[in-house]
């Protein structure tokens, strides 16, 4: 390992952090938690609508860049071909971008809002319990993802900079800046970001898995030590994937899509609500799709269940904090295709494949609930306990032991995909420059694997609750929001110079 190369300042100063915010939450936990619900406060309730701006101003933008003449931009040489077939590439942009937590969500998700005060204002738990998992997984999430991931492949396979940082997307803007202060400051937000968005990923769905498991084999240890174990197994699972390439991250990648679809399948035949599930779920798509910018620009000014401020808000934050990593991994595996086709391309597979999941496991359980079969809503007021909720929810289904172990191995599949992209996009930020072709070496690999588990396995043992993991992503999207326009401007700045280079070939 040569270490001129690495980048000490971008390399320490996150390790110092983690370290910082580890003891911080290990030994502080009760302020530590005070501390960030304040925080959260601030930013998602003062500045709530800067988030869903930008939000609903990248995804328009998206259609702009691909229904444009940038659309036409091939992400490599002129006539190159993609280098992965289109299912191998939308498995490994899906499972990257899309973390475990999608099957917590997907299970889950209607019932938050079904308790939420915000539907009894719109109409009932029927109309619109479903309505919003398909807004807030879909199109304006993964339009952050496609629009970075084109500005990064551009740079990446055209422009072939080999600075793989936040900051070199910046530069068509930024200039000479991008080497110096500001490029700096940039990429320190980038790796914050990062961190920020792997422990709410990590701290959300492990405790359904810990849940799963106590339930398969009657463990007599607290979750808190199982989440810890599945934590490190995890680890150990992405960490072999990652060292042993893009052919490791394809081969899970692929796995983990058919125990996926396999799933959804599954629970469609032989749920026994493949009605339900149809027709509920077309109804919710409509009704999203008819009130999509209504949804998109609801700030709740007079407060009256600060519906945005909880949720939407939160989830563009949870998105834009992950945009540091999954869009260089889109961009990265995009080589051949065109900007147009990388584009609609991850709307088909990636926000086609997060709909069908949300229809279909989410309505399975909605539809018992509306029948009468079971009070899911009850049992979750009563306890409190959303993880325990999901693991009945899944004993209702045939075979449901089988069931259980299915949604074990996807999760574990779907969380060592996602970090294999995230701890080989920090293992990059390591580096002042790398070539196109060129890996980080593993030693550096390693370390970010070992590090992107600490926080999480911190913020478990702090017991914090679901607003205050939000509250982390919130926090950190702030900044990120800027650099994301910076970045979506910086590559109309280029690509429109490219346009012009080419033509007067």
């Amino acid at each position: 390992m040569n270490k001129k190369k690495i980048d000490w300042m971008i390399t320490i100063v996150p390790l110092t952090l983690i370290i910082v915010l580890c003891v911080l939450f290990f030994f502080m936990p009760e302020q530590s938690n005070v501390v960030l619900s304040e925080i959260r406060f601030f930013f998602g309730d003062t500045f709530g609508v800067y988030y869903l701006v930008i939000g609903l101003g990248i995804f328009l933008l998206s259609f702009y860049i691909a229904l444009s003449k940038y659309g036409d931009i091939v992400l490599g040489e002129k006539n190159e071909k993609p280098k992965y077939s289109f299912f191998a590439w939308g498995s490994m942009m899906f499972t990257c971008g899309l973390a475990a937590d999608i099957l917590f969500y997907s299970f889950s998700e209607w019932i938050l809002y079904a308790t939420d005060p915000h539907i009894k204002e719109l109409g009932n738990i029927q109309e619109w319990a479903g309505v919003f998992p398909l807004f807030h997984w879909s199109f304006i999430p993964w339009s952050f993802y496609l629009v970075l991931a084109v500005a990064f492949g551009f740079m990446l396979h055209v422009r072939k900079r080999n600075r793989q940082k936040y900051s070199e997307a910046c530069r068509p803007i930024l200039g000479e800046h991008t080497d110096g202060f500001v490029g700096r400051v940039i990429d320190l937000l980038a790796v914050f970001a990062l961190l920020a968005g792997t422990a709410t990923t990590f701290s959300v769905a492990t405790p359904l898995m810990a849940a799963i498991i106590e339930r398969l084999f009657h463990f007599a240890v607290d979750r808190t030590t199982i989440n810890v174990i599945i934590l490190l197994i995890t680890c150990a699972v992405y960490t072999y994937s990652l060292l042993h390439g893009f052919k490791g991250i394809s081969y899970l990648a692929n796995a983990c899509i058919y125990m996926f679809f396999g799933l959804l399948a599954f629970v469609f035949v032989f749920g026994g609500q493949a009605r339900y599930i149809i027709e509920t779920g077309f109804a919710s798509l409509g009704t999203m799709i008819q009130n999509f910018i209504g949804l998109a620009t609801y700030t709740d000014p007079l407060r009256t269940s600060n519906f945005p401020q909880n949720w939407t808000i939160y989830y563009w934050a949870y998105w834009m904090v992950w945009c540091v990593a999954a869009p260089f991994f889109i961009g990265n595996i995009s080589r051949g295709r065109t900007v147009r086709q990388t584009i609609l391309g991850g709307y088909v597979f990636g926000v086609g494949s997060t709909l069908v999941s949300f229809i279909v496991l989410g309505n399975y359980s909605m539809g018992l609930q509306m029948s009468g079969a079971v009070d899911f809503i009850s049992n979750y007021l009563a306890s409190g306990d959303m993880y325990g909720l999901i693991v009945s929810m899944i004993e209702t289904m045939p075979f449901s032991k089988v069931i259980m172990v299915v949604v074990l191995l996807t999760m574990i599949a779907f969380y060592a995909t996602s970090f294999d992209s995230i701890a080989l996009t920090a293992s990059c930020y390591s580096y002042h420059s790398l070539k196109e072709d060129e890996q980080p070496h593993k030693a550096v690999q390693l370390m970010w694997c070992i590090l992107l588990i600490l926080l999480p396995i911190a913020l478990l043992f702090a017991d914090s609750s679901m607003s205050n993991l939000q509250s982390v992503s919130i926090v950190a999207a702030f900044p990120i929001g800027i650099v994301i326009v910076l970045i979506s401007m910086s590559f109309l700045k280029d690509a429109e110079q490219y346009i012009k280079e080419l033509s007067k070939k």
